[in-house]
């Protein structure tokens, strides 16, 4: 099983950018799927979940109305949009699977990719 996530990079405050989370030996249908970021000296945190059926879960309210969530089933790939970023937005993105439900505990996911570094500079 690997996540391999892809798109980050430096972008300019209120800008965007599309993060993909690409699974191969395993089929995300069957697994939730979620975003972690971790910012410089913090913990890792929970931002968005997608579980098997399809709901979304939010865990970071300073995302609300700015990130979200997709799938796509048939290209095993899991993506996070984001939009209005802000300097606090600044960090490494993981995306990680799990095959039960959403949760924002990150030592209840089996599967982690290596992340890809967001920067917003104002």
């Amino acid at each position: 099983l690997q996540l391999v996530e892809s798109g980050g990079g430096p972008v300019k405050s209120g800008g965007s950018l599309r993060l993909s989370c690409a699974a191969s030996g395993i089929t995300p249908d069957y697994y939730a799927i979620a975003w972690f970021r971790q910012a410089p000296g913090k913990e890792r945190e929970g931002v968005l979940c997608t579980s098997r059926s399809g709901v979304i879960e939010t865990y970071a309210d300073s995302v609300k109305g700015r990130f979200t969530i997709s799938r796509d089933n048939a290209k095993n790939t899991v993506y996070l949009d984001m939009n209005s970023l802000i300097s606090e937005d600044t960090g490494v993105y993981y995306c990680a699977a799990r095959e039960l439900a959403c949760t924002d505990q990150k030592a209840w996911y089996s599967y982690w990719g290596r992340g890809t570094q967001v920067t917003v500079s104002s």
